[in-house]
């Protein structure tokens, strides 16, 4: 299908400009003032409207398994609400696998999964769950499969400690991937967790105080070091939630180090207050909701250009489940929140309309960053001629108000209901196919393509 994107403020990373789109076979073609289209060419009127890349959600999980409840949000599912909320990409963490398991098995897994039922184009982190010889050998070959990032995690099931971290640094920069990392302490969150639990303080604001700041700032100081001695292997720090962890991450970038920083809508627009709720089991989410101080640095960090990343860590459980599975304990609660959907709308509003960020830097953030760090660029990220055809059209002028029972995931739930929004996504194309349209899901189960990603380059 050829198709004319007509009238709209074209916004890309490095500037702006009104002009006009022209897309064929999936491509961008051309990009400038009054195209004039042929006859069988579809066309889109986006007058006084913003037409910027289609976004790139790096931090998203899709049916993972976390041992207490699996996500109710598959790849069609999980997919479908991100192209409704203008995003084009997701890459998603994978989840772990059987103890001891390869790294392939988890790729085999995912890929299983995710085919046939992407509505959008995907790709996979992997996840490293235990260091050996057999690991370490094996990460080149997932390079060379196009999985050029992988996870650790410093708590949880499968953590690694000081001595793994470091062996997966080195042999992850030298087989050219990004190191992305869950940085919390474990040894302090099980020692708090146990004296809340032994007094009976099960209720949802133990969570928030058994996972404090301290403990994400301390592992976040901890991985700069390693990844320090580690040559400066490259670092990607995900879920930044916290003032203390962007003050030893902006002072690593202020020394040359190879740094990168992600939070989350959730983290700028939500706070501990969520726990004082008598739905408040629905805020569970690790890291947890901090202060208002937290946020107002965070904020900072995405104004003044030191956060590079806003992606959502959608991780949805029903709320009737979350109920069921605790029965009031928070530590017996699945842990995340659905969101993929409100990105874009979320930040677009709060950023852009606000003031806080120009509509250059809400695409650096949302779209061209990600995919130049997950070797994604220029094919995603970007409009230029070449590029996919991956774009999203936004009103500024209209409101969005957001309730669940309008979108298109699988959850019962919102953290975000009745939050109004100033804009509204008008469209959203996958490779030149209008994907979703005027309020309407119009995509298809398996249009998504796997991305083999290109390996990691700093410059």
């Amino acid at each position: 299908m050829n198709l004319l994107i007509k009238d709209g403020i074209v916004v890309n990373a490095d500037g702006q400009q009104h002009s006009d789109v022209l897309i064929e076979n999936g491509l961008i073609k051309q990009i400038s003032p009054n195209i004039i289209p042929s006859e069988s060419c579809q066309v889109i009127q986006a007058k006084a409207c913003y037409v910027m890349p289609g976004g790139v959600d790096v931090h998203t999980h899709f049916n993972i398994d976390t041992g207490l409840a699996r996500s109710c949000d598959d790849f069609f599912t999980g997919t479908r609400a991100a192209a409704c909320g203008g995003t084009t990409t997701i890459i998603d963490h994978m989840g772990f696998g059987p103890k001891g398991c390869s790294l392939h098995h988890q790729l085999a897994t995912y890929h299983q999964y995710a085919a046939e039922q992407a509505v959008i184009d995907y790709s996979f982190h992997g996840v490293i769950q235990h260091i050996d010889q057999a690991i370490i050998d094996e990460i080149p070959t997932m390079v060379a499969d196009g999985i050029s990032s992988f996870k650790l995690y410093l708590t949880y099931q499968y953590k690694l400690n000081d001595s793994d971290t470091l062996q997966a640094l080195k042999q992850l920069k030298t087989a050219g991937a990004l190191t992305t990392v869950h940085p919390e302490n474990d040894a302090i969150i099980h020692y708090l967790r146990n004296q809340f639990l032994a007094a009976g303080q099960t209720e949802a604001r133990y969570h928030a105080l058994s996972r404090p700041s301290e403990c994400e700032a301390e592992a976040i100081a901890r991985m700069i070091n390693l990844a320090r001695l580690a040559d400066n292997a490259p670092l990607y720090i995900v879920h930044l939630s916290n003032g203390l962890g962007l003050d030893y991450l902006r002072l690593a970038k202020a020394h040359q180090q190879a740094v990168w920083i992600e939070t989350c809508p959730q983290y700028l627009l939500l706070d501990e207050r969520q726990y004082l709720r008598e739905d408040a089991m629905k805020f569970i989410l690790t890291p947890p909701l901090r202060n208002i101080r937290e946020q107002d640095a965070l904020w900072c960090g995405i104004s003044d250009g030191t956060i590079d990343v806003v992606a959502t860590d959608h991780c949805s459980f029903p709320y009737r489940q979350r109920l069921e599975l605790a029965k009031g304990d928070f530590s017996r609660c699945p842990n995340g929140l659905p969101g993929v959907e409100n990105r874009l709308l979320l930040l677009f509003s709060a950023g852009v309309i606000s003031g806080r960020i120009s509509p250059e830097r809400f695409v650096a953030l949302t779209s061209s960053k990600p995919a130049q760090l997950f070797g994604l660029w220029p094919r995603k990220g970007c409009l230029a001629p070449g590029s996919d055809a991956d774009v999203v059209i936004i009103a500024a002028d209209k409101r969005t108000t957001i309730r669940h029972k309008e979108l298109h995931d699988n959850a019962d739930y919102s953290p975000y209901e009745e939050m109004v929004c100033q804009g509204a996504i008008i469209h959203t194309l996958s490779r030149g196919k209008p994907v979703f349209s005027q309020g309407q899901f119009i995509g298809n189960a398996g249009w998504g393509q796997f991305l083999h990603r290109q390996p990691f380059q700093t410059s």
